[in-house]
């Protein structure tokens, strides 16, 4: 073949590929401009009232990104659970207040799998002679490019709840977030301008001092499960930033100020 056909040919799959990417691009944008209908809106704040307390100025960006994670993500129940729209809306919209006002976003997950309550899960365990396999009531799971899997029970509930420091939902989008960075290990991408530095030094005190209380028997504002890992630490203290963000702010500055710099939101300060 003459190498001008090859080179011409070359061209126009590249061509082709910057074409489609502009199209995606160009959907995307009218996706993330869009609004939710006043029936999604009182659904969403219906079933997730901390959207209430958002401000103003981000309410607009939330509704755009539950319409592009909507438009992107496939639910699918399990066990014989039929997935509604308010299923959807719901988990949709708690997602979506991780990244509401940050520039990244799932681009990897393309599915949720729905139990209709806590589900069974294997985990293996060594003894150092045997492997033995277990059996686990499980809430929730999130793996690195998907699915996440949900329990509808308690993401139902952890919506409803914003304020009993639980929620199923935030806590494995958390870990989604944290592995867009290529790892699950506590460490997210961070914000533009914000030091490793001072990020690890705020988590990492922050988790010695929880696994020192839970050692205890200690109360502690953070789920005491955080103390099992600096990635559970990282999704629980998410959890603890939306859901007791006066506390957090008080008992943990140093943790609060760096969730907010990563997150770019002040929940301690809305109405």
């Amino acid at each position: 073949m003459a190498p001008w056909i090859i080179l011409g040919t070359a061209l126009l799959f590249a061509a082709f590929l910057l074409f489609h990417r502009h199209l995606k691009q160009r959907r995307r944008e009218r996706i993330m401009a869009s609004s939710l209908t006043p029936e999604q809106r009182a659904t969403v704040e219906r079933l997730v009232p901390l959207v209430r307390r958002l401000p103003a100025s981000i309410r607009a960006s939330l509704e755009g990104k539950i319409n592009l994670f909507l438009d992107q993500i496939t639910f699918r129940g399990q066990n014989g659970l039929e997935v509604t729209d308010d299923m959807r809306l719901s988990i949709a919209a708690q997602a979506c207040l991780l990244i509401v006002n940050s520039p990244v976003w799932y681009d990897t997950l393309r599915n949720v799998l729905i139990y209709p309550s806590a589900f069974l899960t294997n985990r293996n365990t060594h003894d150092g002679q045997f492997v033995h396999e277990n059996s686990h009531a499980t809430l929730g799971e999130s793996w690195a490019r998907g699915p996440v899997i949900l329990s509808w029970d308690h993401a139902l509930h952890g919506g409803l709840d914003a304020e009993d420091g639980h929620n199923v939902v935030i806590h494995e989008f958390a870990h989604q977030l944290d592995g867009l960075s290529g790892h699950t290990n506590g460490i997210p991408l961070l914000r533009k301008g914000q030091a490793y530095a001072g990020w690890e030094k705020a988590m990492l005190d922050a988790f010695q001092d929880q696994v020192r209380r839970v050692e205890n028997g200690q109360s502690t504002l953070i789920d005491p499960y955080g103390a099992t890992s600096h990635q559970e630490f990282f999704a629980e203290a998410i959890v603890t930033f939306f859901e007791r963000p006066l506390a957090m702010r008080d008992q943990m500055p140093a943790l609060y100020e760096q969730l907010a710099r990563l997150l770019a939101l002040d929940p301690a300060q809305w109405d």
